[in-house]
């Protein structure tokens, strides 16, 4: 290397003072204002934090999560909805509602399971599930009732007094009339003594309901009733006359089976025909008046 080259060399190799204070300075600036961001970020996330927990305490102290004080006690608010419900007036499943204390805390803390076991008690009510639903806070019954086959009545113009469901529970007078849209066969029967209906089992039920279907099936008419006042003496109402069955025997359904050959006839006649006996074995006659 010439002794030019290594002057110029040594020349770019010393420091310019002027340059090192601006790139210190600019280093300097550059490492303050990092800095400043920093901290601009850190206490920008400590305010949102502080603003995000206060709005979360607000909002769980709203009073729309809870249920007002008077949610058990009055029929048809806002706060409590029944569905699914022809059988058991709203009422009646208040009045349990009405044994808990409205819960002091919010909606989604709500338990829920005691009050289901309570409203379970109610015999036309086979189960029952509650949904809680928040802002405003409020609870929808969901209640699934026993359906009803047979309706039980004292005579022909009584009222119905009791219905047996399907499952063979009885349901009380104090749940009566059913809807009308809830179609039931209705039977005449007594109260008290060893007859009493209130002694009938789910087999019983079941053979009612099976007999009834035989008797529309063999009539095509509907059944008005079947008067089972005496066991040993069974009559079946429909459109066109009485039917009488007599005992409920194993021979019933194969007497059933010979209505349609006698009840045509009874249509031409009927203002003379009391009922048609099917209650003998092999024998049929018309009862005149």
């Amino acid at each position: 290397m010439s002794e030019e080259e290594e002057q110029k060399q040594t020349e770019e190799e010393v420091i310019d003072p002027v340059k090192l204070v601006r790139k210190v300075r600019k280093s300097r600036k550059l490492r303050k204002g990092r800095r400043k961001q920093s901290v601009f970020r850190k206490t920008f996330r400590f305010v949102m934090t502080l603003f995000i927990l206060f709005a979360l305490i607000y909002v769980s102290k709203m009073p729309q999560w809870y249920l007002p004080k008077n949610a058990y006690t009055t029929v048809g608010n806002n706060a409590v909805m029944i569905v699914n419900n022809r059988i058991v007036k709203p009422h009646r499943i208040l009045a349990f509602l009405k044994l808990h204390k409205v819960p002091e805390v919010p909606i989604y803390m709500m338990k829920t399971a005691d009050i289901e076991k309570d409203i379970k008690k109610l015999r036309p009510i086979k189960d029952v599930y509650i949904r809680r639903y928040a802002f405003p806070a409020r609870l929808q019954i969901i209640v699934k009732e026993r359906t009803p086959a047979i309706s039980i009545a004292l005579n022909e113009n009584a009222p119905v007094v009791g219905a047996f469901a399907e499952d063979g529970v009885l349901i009380g007078h104090e749940f009566m009339p059913l809807n009308p849209s809830i179609k039931t066969i209705k039977v005449l029967a007594v109260y008290g003594g060893n007859n009493s209906y209130t002694k009938w089992t789910l087999a019983k039920i079941n053979e009612i309901r099976k007999i009834a279907t035989y008797i529309q099936s063999y009539a095509k008419e509907p059944i008005e009733y079947i008067d089972m006042r005496n066991p040993n003496d069974v009559f079946v109402k429909v459109k066109t006359t009485k039917i009488r069955l007599g005992k409920l025997d194993g021979t019933v359904y194969e007497r059933i089976t010979r209505i349609p050959s006698i009840l045509p006839q009874i249509k031409i006649i009927k203002s003379n025909v009391e009922y048609l006996d099917v209650s003998w074995e092999k024998v049929n006659y018309l009862k005149l008046k």
